[in-house]
């Protein structure tokens, strides 16, 4: 190869078009591509949870917004102190309203908590290896990591690309932690390996989660699994299952697809229940 060469050369070693395709990322992100990249979050959870052993997993869902009280009352602080600057804002004085409403619920972050560390020191000596998997973020995802955390249990977080850049919480398994673009594989994984699901207070995403699984439930389109709904008077209000079966537009059987519980115990009874196996 001549020197007169070379300038030739170098820019065909840099031309986009010679990057393998396997490390184009660029091509990977075009929209001919999506059947690929859906390929591949299907496939990259796939593999490392079977490479880990991992076949049962108990999902976990409730609000990114319910957090430790700590938090929730620092927030209730700052939330105070700027309404105290400008008293008559009815915006500020929403906020504080919502912060106080969190904070009463703030047992809820405890409850999952205590819930993921009887789940995780228990399943192992029924011979159910039950793993926790969460959406990966804050609030009760937070709280049922960091209870699989507490006794030195692994668990999973499924976390997904937001316009707000969401961050992992600290207590999830490193290896076990994956990253999500699209919201359909991520549900799926939630459901693959699902021993029970159980549902706390939660907002659009809960619901939205929660009613993927009651519908493949309904449909006989997944393995039989408890589905538990923690508060019941907080669920009673969000939805009245019951006016849609009275309406027809449910069958009266489908409200016996999930159960409710008011406590920790409770809700790991009722899976041990329906598994057969010792509380």
């Amino acid at each position: 190869m001549g020197e007169e060469t070379q300038p030739e050369i170098k820019a065909i070693l840099d031309s986009q078009s010679y990057v393998l395709a396997e490390r184009d990322t660029a091509l990977l992100a075009r929209a001919e591509l999506r059947p690929v990249r859906l390929q591949l979050e299907l496939l990259k959870p796939e593999m490392a949870l079977s490479e880990h052993n991992i076949s049962s997993t108990i999902v976990v869902f409730g609000s990114t917004r319910i957090a430790q009280r700590s938090e929730l009352e620092s927030r209730l602080r700052a939330a105070q102190a700027a309404l105290a600057t400008r008293p008559g804002d009815p915006r500020l004085a929403r906020e504080v309203s919502r912060v106080e409403r969190l904070l009463a619920k703030d047992h809820y972050y405890e409850a999952a908590r205590e819930f993921s560390r009887i789940v995780s020191s228990r399943s192992q000596p029924n011979g159910k290896h039950l793993v926790i998997i969460t959406g990966g973020g804050p609030g009760i995802m937070e709280a049922a990591n960091r209870g699989a955390h507490d006794v030195g249990a692994e668990s999973i977080g499924l976390n997904i690309t937001l316009p707000n850049e969401q961050l992992p919480n600290a207590y999830i398994t490193p290896r076990l932690c994956f990253r999500f673009h699209y919201f359909a594989l991520r549900k799926m994984h939630f459901l693959l390996r699902a021993q029970a699901l159980v549902a706390f207070p939660g907002g659009f995403g809960t619901l939205d989660e929660l009613f993927d699984a009651l519908a493949l439930r309904q449909t006989h389109r997944m393995q039989e699994i408890p589905i538990i709904l923690f508060a019941r008077e907080y669920w009673r209000k969000v939805i009245d299952f019951q006016f849609l079966a009275d309406e027809g537009v449910i069958a009266d059987e489908d409200l016996e697809l999930f159960s409710y519980a008011e406590t920790p115990e409770e809700i790991w009874s009722l899976i041990a229940g329906f598994h057969d196996f010792q509380p």
